[in-house]
């Protein structure tokens, strides 16, 4: 298939590319390059530099690529900065999404895998968290992501339009042979930032809060491998041939992993603690976030090969410490 790939130069996307690449389908890459990477991605990929609210040359992409399907990774994601400026969240992240979508419906597009997130459903009442949990996000890009995935219901309804949501939890890791990683600026993830520390690239670690009621003080996330999230999203392509498709995915390992947890491992790697500083609790930040991912495992035949933490956080230092400046040469 001739997949478009929005956001394909960022850090999902970017490994996305590569594994439609090993699986036989040509990915066309759009990004405008605020945070994506021309570095990330082969020199061979074809690519578009430009913003999906061009909605004109998104159109042109689509004609003359011969897109099949697209896959929608190009999003702003820092849940502060969508507090403190939620217009610009909301532009990017929904309005450009608009044009994406008006753009496919002109040229008959009818195939897309979308990136979504668990902050759709805000502070669970109850975990692991099933693909019926409520969704109540609690911050404006959570919000974007929910709006999305009511557009793409009601297109489903008014064009026929064929969709696979995936609401990812802490996405996490790097390509096994060190090629591909994180290279975010700013870096918000809690093991980059480990590393960094543990590397003495970054200040010492915030822990933020550490009298949850876990089973050390601090929160539970679930990571998930990168490429175990974009295996995922391949298995998809073929169930969007059929009619009437709409598809809700949760995405992780549905093993909780504690921030102290993830700083032990680092520190492991490290051969030294991963120096930190406490502080108090983060507003919002729930004791505990975990999915069920059984429904993906059932329908998509998708179990994560990255199952534990150790060699999540193992392929991020193979990155990290390869590449001290990320794709910045």
């Amino acid at each position: 298939m001739n997949v478009l790939v929005a956001g394909g130069a960022g850090y999902i996307g970017s490994h996305c590319v590569r594994q439609l690449s090993a699986a036989g389908h040509r990915p066309i890459v759009i990004d405008s390059l605020v945070f994506g990477h021309r570095e990330a991605l082969a020199p061979d990929i074809r690519f578009h530099q430009a913003d999906l609210a061009d909605e004109a040359t998104v159109r042109t992409i689509l004609q003359t690529e011969r897109i099949d399907a697209v896959m929608h990774f190009a999003a702003f994601a820092y849940v502060g900065e969508s507090v403190s400026d939620p217009l610009k969240y909301y532009f990017n992240n929904v309005v450009a999404t608009l044009h994406l979508l008006r753009a496919m419906v002109a040229t008959g597009v009818n195939r897309i895998v979308f990136s979504s997130t668990c902050a759709t459903y805000g502070i669970p009442e109850v975990v692991p968290i099933l693909e019926t949990t409520p969704q109540r996000p609690i911050n404006p890009y959570g919000r974007t992501k929910f709006d999305v995935e009511s557009t793409l219901r009601s297109l489903q309804a008014s064009h026929g339009l064929r969709f696979a949501c995936f609401r990812y939890f802490n996405a996490a890791g790097a390509a096994d042979d060190g090629s591909l990683g994180e290279d975010h600026t700013p870096e918000t993830h809690l093991i980059p930032l480990a590393i960094g520390a543990a590397l003495g690239r970054n200040p010492p670690l915030q822990v933020f809060g550490t009298d949850y009621p876990t089973r050390d003080g601090t929160c539970l996330r679930d990571y998930v491998h990168v490429d175990d999230l974009c295996r995922a999203h391949l298995a998809a392509l073929p169930l969007l041939d059929r009619a009437g498709t709409g598809l809700f995915y949760n995405l992780g390992t549905g093993r909780p992993t504690s921030v102290f947890e993830v700083l032990d491992v680092v520190g492991r790697l490290a051969g030294r603690p991963v120096p930190r500083t406490l502080a108090t609790r983060r507003e919002g930040d729930p004791p505990s976030l975990y999915a069920d991912s059984s429904l993906a495992q059932k329908e998509l035949g998708w179990t994560p090969r990255f199952n534990h933490i150790d060699s999540i956080v193992e392929s991020a230092w193979q990155w990290h410490t390869r590449n001290p400046t990320g794709f910045r040469r």
